[in-house]
This record gives C-alpha cells, structure tokens and sequence, in this order.
C-alpha cells in the first residue's frame, strides 16, 4: 500500500507541477483534469483513517492533500460530511447513496477538488446477506464528476478487508489522475 501511496503522490505531484515523471500524453491528458488548484480530500469510515496515513508517509504531499475525516458513526457523516439523515435510514451507510453524498459537499466545505469516500463492512459482525462482511463502496470525485463502485471482500479478515479497501481507494485516485475516470467505476 505505501507503494500506491507514493505512486499516487507522485502522480498528483506531476500534475500539479508538470515534472517529468510521466510521459507527455498523460501529463498533458491530467493537465486537463488536474490544475495547480487542485486539492485532496479523503472521507473514510471502514478504513479509519488507514488512506490518510498512507499518503501522510509520503513527503510532499501536503503540497495538495488537504486531510480528511474519519466519519465512523452517522452522526459524524451527517455533521461533518452533510450526509442527510433520511438517506442514511433510507439506505444505511454502507450504500452506494452514502458513499457518493459522503462527497457531496466537500468542495463546498473544505475547498476539495479530488475527493474520495469509503464505506463498508470490515466486521467480523455487521453483515447481512445483502450487505455481507466485507462489502465497501468507494466514491471518487473529481471537480462535478462522480464515480462509485461496490466491492465485495468476502472471506477477508477485517485487517484484511480495511488494506483491500485503503489500496482499492487509492488506486482509483490513481486512475481518476492519469485516465480521468477510474477503472471499474460507474458514474454515479
């Protein structure tokens, strides 16, 4: 994961710099997607942080990683990341709803213009036979662009579940910074 982490940073890092890292198709493809005025944002609940910390290892990051939060309970969801209340109860927070709304509002609060959500199961308990340990759904947002997918990381411990999850999330930052839409993601 700490090779993700820093592959992503240095990705960003390009963009925001237009260093030679990459070839010049994708520093100009990302020039396009990606500004000096770019700035991430991460909303996580099942990882706990683990995303944050991963890019945190990496020097040079805060030169466009604004933070995060870690919105475990709905409540924090609702007061930090805006998330309605209805929907929550509608859907429940490990739903593809949630994940997209968890970013909905972080442009507006913080100033993100990146941003991704995770929302999931880690277990071992919580599951249910729509929603078994193990089910995550990350949102990636770039500018108005919206993207989620669920992912389905059964049989894996929670450890386990919570790694998949904080390598899947940063690959699709990855993704959305070299292709402008990461792989697998359906617009939401």
């Amino acid at each position: 994961m700490d090779i993700l982490a820093h592959e992503l940073a240095g990705v960003v890092r390009d963009r925001l710099s237009s260093a030679d890292r990459l070839s010049a198709t994708d520093r100009l493809s990302a020039t396009d997607r990606l500004s000096t005025a770019d700035r991430l944002f991460l909303a996580e609940s099942c990882t706990g942080g683990l995303i944050s910390a991963a890019l945190t290892r990496v020097p040079g990051v805060s030169g466009f990683y604004l933070g995060g939060v870690v919105a475990y309970s709905d409540e924090l969801k609702t007061r930090l990341l805006e998330v309605p209340a209805a929907l929550l109860r509608e859907h429940g927070a490990v739903s593809r709803p949630v994940a997209v709304a968890m970013l909905a509002a972080v442009e507006r609060l913080y100033g993100a213009t990146l941003s991704c959500a995770v929302t999931g199961i880690a277990g071992p308990g919580g599951g249910s036979p729509g929603k078994p340990v193990g089910c995550v759904f990350i949102a990636v947002r770039l500018h108005e662009n919206t993207w989620v997918r669920r992912f389905d990381f059964a049989g894996a411990g929670r450890r386990e579940i919570q790694e998949r999850t904080a390598r899947a999330a940063l690959l699709a930052l990855h993704q959305v910074c070299v292709t402008g839409a990461p792989l697998g993601f359906e617009p939401a």
